[in-house]
């Protein structure tokens, strides 16, 4: 794998960078394995940093706890919204590219040898990850936007309220981490998905909305297709987004597989 992590404050657009990114190569000291975090902080980068430093550390303590992935990453996701008592917040997107059967009694030098891998995503909020399958892309999160008709079904049950796209007028994402005013309608339970890299699999791309505002996944897919490297690739990325306009903090992180 060659990853390239491109990231740019927008200032013409941004007073601040609230963005935060964490990459970790062999993650659980296993060669191959990767985690990808990257966290879109609002009303300030206090959670941002937060998550950047301490969700990996809690996914990693979760692993003998919760014996598949998907239910380690929502109770990791839940353990840092609930202990958090921040008015910030941030939206969250982790990649976890793990050899299959981590969590199971599988010798380690077997496992490598074999190499099948298997990646797992976990979002909440509009930070996306998509990946680059035989020039199609297949998006692996799911945008919570008040746009969203189960998302909004969702907050109105729970007594809010969607006004101009925004729960409660306010906030134009309906699950993040963090956000403690409003927490009863802004969830921090992740979408999950799963699935087993293969041979076609080209490209990762993760990024924040100032990416996935100017471009769709098959553009972004389209875009890169000819790139040699991960770092070529996340930093065309980022200057087309930029000479489109994009007006958000930009953070793209691109995997060559």
């Amino acid at each position: 794998m060659q990853i390239g992590i491109s990231e740019d404050q927008n200032r013409k657009y941004r007073k601040t960078m609230e963005d935060k990114v964490t990459v970790i190569e062999d993650f659980n000291n296993i060669n191959d394995q990767l985690y990808v975090g990257l966290f879109d902080g609002h009303a300030g980068k206090s959670l941002s940093d937060y998550c950047g430093a301490n969700l990996h550390e809690r996914i990693l303590s979760n692993l003998e706890k919760e014996k598949e992935i998907s239910d380690n990453l929502n109770a990791s996701f839940l353990s840092i919204d609930n202990e958090q008592s921040l008015s910030s917040g941030c939206t969250a997107v982790v990649s976890l590219i793990l050899h299959q059967g981590m969590n199971k009694e599988i010798n380690q030098d077997k496992r490598e040898a074999e190499g099948a891998r298997t990646l797992y995503t976990a979002n909440v909020g509009d930070a996306r990850a998509v990946l680059c399958r035989a020039g199609q892309a297949i998006r692996l999160t799911y945008d919570h936007k008040g746009s969203d008709d189960n998302e909004q079904k969702r907050i109105m049950d729970a007594g809010g309220y969607i006004l101009n796209g925004r729960v409660n007028g306010v906030l134009a994402v309906t699950r993040a981490l963090g956000d403690s005013p409003m927490k009863q309608y802004v969830v921090g339970s992740p979408y999950t998905t799963e699935i087993d890299i293969t041979d076609d699999d080209e490209w990762l791309v993760i990024a924040c909305d100032g990416l996935w505002d100017v471009a769709t996944d098959s553009e972004v897919c389209e875009l890169i297709k000819e790139c040699k490297s991960g770092e070529e690739a996340s930093k065309l990325l980022l200057e087309y987004a930029l000479n489109n306009l994009s007006t958000d903090n930009l953070s793209i992180v691109v995997i060559k597989f």
